[in-house]
């Protein structure tokens, strides 16, 4: 299972990066053309043609991992 760390994408047509930071947190790029929404509860996109509207910045890390390490340190 992999955690949200940082919910973020950058236009590919305006060039704006964009981070939603908390959950209903609704964030477009300047030119419209792109948003991102989720916080680090979910991943969501909208955008206007296609995927390729955008470039995925999204960071992730391995919820499992943490759950281990924390069982080797006892």
């Amino acid at each position: 299972m992999k955690k949200i760390i940082r919910n973020v994408i950058r236009c590919k047509s305006c060039g704006d990066i964009i981070e939603s930071k908390y959950t209903h947190d609704y964030v477009t790029c300047k030119c419209g053309r792109c948003s991102v929404d989720g916080g680090h509860s979910y991943l969501r996109r909208s955008f206007c043609d296609s995927t390729d509207d955008y470039e995925e910045l999204s960071e992730f890390e391995d919820a499992n991992e943490k759950i281990d390490d924390k069982k080797s340190e006892d």
